[in-house]
């Protein structure tokens, strides 16, 4: 887990709300749809920071059941003061590794969605290897994935984007929805305050958009 520099607000929302709005870990398959009370679709949200994004797209699309994976205890603790104040009952949160949660609590073929944004970039070329997104990640991701289920993407760093873009081009099970191999911004990626200072100062954003076939 990761601790970091948690406020006293964050760390109280925590401690109150996470067993009300959290799953614990466990090494055995979970059931998605006794988990949120409700039908999908069901979006996997990997990495969701302070939490600004997932608490948008969960008050515009109320219809979606959002499990978001995060290890950063103070993020953890803000998106759990946003669902209190904002009354959002579509988020479920895992304070685990992302990868073990698909691993093991994500069934096959249960997934309409997965969104990861702005992963740990690893810049050092020797740190690369840390990078979330390599092929074995992609093809447990691919396999929780229904047919025509989404897997978005979005780094502001080049170098990783054109790494993503090899990565998901090379899984024969995933098709592009872009011609031109980077997408548009959809309209359900809310612009967070670190992306709008990071254009700003010039830094270009990749999104990538591969459907399952």
């Amino acid at each position: 887990m990761r601790s970091g520099h948690i406020t006293l607000s964050q760390r109280a929302a925590r401690d109150r709300l996470l067993s009300k709005w959290g799953h614990t870990f466990q090494k055995e398959p979970i059931d998605l749809q006794e988990v949120f009370g409700r039908q999908g679709p069901f979006v996997l949200e990997i990495g969701f920071g302070m939490g600004e994004t997932t608490a948008v797209m969960a008050s515009e699309h109320l219809d979606w059941n959002i499990l978001a994976i995060d290890v950063y205890r103070p993020g953890i603790g803000a998106l759990l003061g946003k669902i209190d104040k904002l009354g959002l009952g579509n988020i479920r949160i895992v304070e685990w590794d992302a990868v073990d949660v698909l691993e093991y609590m994500i069934q096959p073929e249960t997934l309409d969605a997965v969104h990861i944004y702005f992963p740990d970039p690893w810049p050092k070329k020797r740190h690369h290897k840390r990078r979330l997104i390599q092929p074995p990640f992609i093809e447990l991701l691919i396999s929780r994935l229904r047919r025509t289920g989404i897997v978005h993407l979005a780094t502001d760093w080049p170098e990783y984007a054109q790494q993503m873009l090899e990565v998901c081009s090379a899984a024969p099970a995933l098709l592009n929805t872009s011609a031109d191999g980077f997408s548009p911004r959809p309209s359900w990626r809310p612009l967070t305050k670190f992306e709008s200072r990071g254009m700003r100062l010039g830094h270009p954003v990749a999104d990538l958009i591969f459907q399952k076939r």
